[in-house]
């Protein structure tokens, strides 16, 4: 149990660190727009269909597995999380590695069904983690061991909603425009929050561990 509590804030912080790094060669070699005349208005799945690399579904299978490795954690640690939170944080790690699986497809490509497939998990998976850290910041006020988070917590959640409302801007009345952009920026704020959640529980894991540790040696 020990080790387990351990490996799973590792798994996590590894995995942020990971889709870090491929987002970043992402927004380095963004594929040819052609035959859209402006890039940023690509929605992750549209920048993932053009994606030869497999950088975009990389970033999105890293954070979805340090996603429900970092649930994991929190469970083993007894973390104040709640039924409701720790459910959304499931669907938000779950949508993500389904989202990386499902082949992505184009506006007018494909099958009706993947297309509608991939438009509900989108929808999903950003709006569950923004509702989630809502959640968890009254626990973590409630909680001498999460507290210092807290108010990191209910910051970056506000953030997630005010970048639903913009996606959902975007998606209507803004008729696309800036929409990759938009979810880009969602979804580093939504890995934002996870990340923030992993650091702590590491952190907490690991001081524990060490603790243990050393009393074990005096004794």
């Amino acid at each position: 149990m020990l080790a387990s509590k351990r490996l799973y804030p590792l798994i996590a912080c590894a995995g942020i660190a990971a889709a870090a790094v491929a987002a970043l060669a992402v927004a380095v070699g963004r594929p040819d727009p052609v035959p859209y005349p402006d890039s940023l208005d690509l929605t992750i799945s549209e920048y993932a269909a053009l994606d030869r690399s497999g950088a975009t579904g990389f970033v999105m299978a890293s954070l979805g597995i340090s996603s429900l490795a970092l649930v994991a954690g929190l469970r083993a640690t007894g973390a104040p999380v709640g039924v409701l939170a720790e459910r959304l944080m499931r669907v938000w790690g779950a949508g993500l590695v389904l989202l990386a699986v499902l082949p992505p497809v184009l506006p007018g490509t494909g099958t009706d069904l993947i297309g509608q497939t991939y438009r509900y998990l989108s929808i999903a998976v950003f709006v569950a983690m923004p509702v989630a850290g809502g959640l968890l910041v009254a626990r973590f006020d409630e909680d001498e061991r999460w507290r210092p988070v807290a108010r990191t917590v209910e910051w970056l959640a506000l953030a997630g909603g005010f970048g639903l409302l913009a996606i959902t801007y975007v998606a209507l009345p803004g008729h696309g425009v800036l929409a990759g952009l938009a979810e880009w920026i969602l979804l580093g704020t939504e890995a934002a929050l996870v990340g923030v959640l992993a650091a702590r529980l590491a952190r907490l894991a690991w001081t524990r561990s060490a603790t243990q540790a050393s009393h074990a040696a005096l004794g």
